[in-house]
C-alpha cells in the first residue's frame, strides 16, 4: 500500500521507517529542508521509558498556583484570545485527578515499554550511530516531601513492571560521582532507574530517513502540506506547495502544527504547544564527566551527557508560540549547569534551542486510525516524543495492517 507520512520529526521518521519495514511504499514529506529540525532537533535527549507520569496530576494541581505566580518558575502560562487554548486548559484541569493520572501512567508505560523493544529490534537490524547509550537515569528530589512523593510513584509503577530504586543522597552521589562537587548538595535523595537511555534525537531522525531510503521510501523536503482532496468519501491526495501527492493512506505526524492541518479534515485535535528550551555545552578537559542522565525536580531541569557535550533542557511555557530563546532562559540553564556540575562544562558559548512540544491534556498521545477512514494520526507526544516514537510507529503500523485485512 502507498502511504504518505506528513511530518519528518522523530515521530514521522519512525512511522515512515516502520511502515517501509513492513513492506509499504512510503512517501515522507516535511516543510523543512532536512529531517528533525523542529521539536526533535535538540530536545532533552532522554529515553525515559520508566519516567512517563503525566504532567496533569493531583500534585501538579496543588502546585499550580505557585508555579504560575512565581517569577522564576519553570512553568509559565501565556493566555491568548483563542478558545482552543481555554478548552485545552479546562481539559488539563479535569485530567489533574489521581484516577486519570494513574490511567495515563499505565497507558504511557505500556507504550514506552513497547517503544524500548521496538527500538532495540531496529538497532539490531540497522547500522545506526545516533549516540544511543544505556546509562541509567537519576531523578533528584529537593526535599524529603518530594522524595516521599517519588516513593509513592515508584510503588505504583512497580506494580506495572518498572524496576526503580529509591536512594539516599549518599547513594545518589555514589551512582553519579560528578554531582559530588555541587555546592550544598541540595537534594534529599532520588530515584535510580538502571535501564534508562540517552540518544541524540536529530541524529536518530537522520538515521531513520537514511534507512527509509534504503528500503525504497521517498523523502520530499521543503514540501508544505496545505489541504487534502477527496474522492468517493476518502482522502485521495494531500495538496502541497509543490502539487498533489496521491496515496492509499495518510499519516499526520506534524507535531505542534498538526491541529490546523487536521482541521482541514474536520478533525479537532486536543493538542496545545508547550514551549521548552535547551542548551548544549562542551565538557572541559580533565574533569569527571557525568555518566548518567539526571533530572533535577527542584529545578525542573534535565541533563543528558551526549558524547563530548552535555544537553540541558528545561521550562514549560503553555501557549507560547515563537521559537525565540530569551536570555533569561539561557541564564537559568547555564546557572543550573554551574550549580549541578561546577567546573565540568565550558559555559562561555552555549548552543541554544527552543521547541514547541505538542501536548495533549492527559499527556497520552493520539495514535491510530481516524474513524474508519484512510487517515491515521500520530501526534500529541509532548515531551516524550523521543521516548515513545518507536512504540507509536509500531502501534500505528499494526492498526494499518488490521485495517487492510478487515
Amino acid at each position: 500500500m502507498k502511504v504518505c507520512v506528513i511530518g519528518a520529526g522523530v515521530i514521522g521518521c519512525a512511522t515512515a521507517y516502520e511502515l517501509a519495514r513492513q513492506g509499504h511504499d512510503v512517501h515522507l514529506l516535511d516543510a523543512a529542508q532536512a529531517p528533525g529540525l523542529g521539536t526533535s532537533y535538540a530536545n532533552g535527549a532522554q529515553l525515559s521509558y520508566s519516567y512517563v507520569e503525566p504532567f496533569a496530576s493531583s500534585a501538579t494541581l496543588r502546585a499550580l498556583p505557585k508555579l504560575l505566580l512565581s517569577r522564576g518558575s519553570a512553568v509559565r502560562f501565556y493566555p491568548r484570545w483563542d478558545w482552543r487554548q481555554w478548552v485545552w486548559g479546562l481539559q488539563f484541569l479535569r485530567a489533574c485527578s489521581a484516577r486519570q493520572s494513574l490511567r495515563g501512567t499505565a497507558q504511557l508505560l505500556q507504550l514506552a515499554q513497547a517503544s524500548r523493544l521496538a527500538l532495540a529490534q531496529w538497532m539490531q537490524e540497522e547500522a545506526w550511530s545516533f549516540g544511543f547509550e544505556e546509562n541509567g537515569k537519576l531523578v533528584l528530589c529537593p526535599t524529603p516531601q518530594a522524595l516521599r512523593q517519588q516513593q509513592r510513584q515508584v510503588a505504583v509503577q512497580a506494580a506495572m513492571g518498572c524496576r526503580q530504586e529509591v536512594l539516599s543522597l549518599r547513594e545518589c552521589l555514589d551512582k553519579e560521582p560528578a554531582l559530588q562537587a555541587a555546592p550544598g548538595l541540595p537534594w534529599a535523595g532520588g530515584v535510580w532507574t538502571r535501564d534508562e537511555c540517552i540518544a541524540d534525537p536529530h541524529r536518530l531522525c537522520l538515521d531513520l530517513v537514511a534507512s527509509l531510503r534504503q528500503r525504497g521510501g521517498t523523502v520530499s523536503l521543503g514540501v508544505q502540506a496545505h489541504s487534502f482532496t477527496r474522492h468517493a468519501g476518502r482522502v485521495s491526495a494531500v495538496v502541497t506547495n509543490q502539487g498533489e501527492i496521491a496515496a492509499d493512506a495518510f499519516v499526520l505526524a506534524t507535531g505542534p502544527s498538526a491541529g490546523p492541518l487536521a482541521a482541514r479534515l474536520g478533525i479537532h485535535l486536543p493538542i496545545h504547544p508547550i514551549k521548552g528550551y535547551s542548551i548544549t555545552v562542551p565538557f572541559e578537559g580533565g574533569v569527571v564527566r557525568p555518566r548518567a542522565s539526571v533530572t533535577d525536580l527542584g529545578r525542573k531541569t534535565v541533563f543528558a551527557p551526549l558524547g563530548a557535550h552535555l544537553r540541558v533542557a528545561a521550562m514549560a511555557e503553555v501557549g507560547a508560540t515563537g521559537l525565540d530563546v530569551p536570555a533569561d532562559r539561557v541564564r537559568t540553564m547555564v546557572d543550573a549547569v554551574a550549580a549541578t556540575y561546577p567546573g565540568v562544562c565550558d559555559l562561555s558559548a552555549p548552543a541554544t534551542w527552543a521547541g514547541l512540544r505538542p501536548a495533549t491534556p492527559t499527556s497520552v498521545p493520539v495514535v491510530g486510525r481516524w474513524r474508519g477512514s484512510n487517515v491515521y494520526l500520530n501526534v500529541g507526544h509532548g515531551a516524550l516524543g523521543l521516548t515513545l516514537a518507536a512504540g507509536s510507529a509500531v502501534a500505528l503500523s499494526q492498526q494499518m495492517q488490521s485495517a487492510q485485512t478487515a
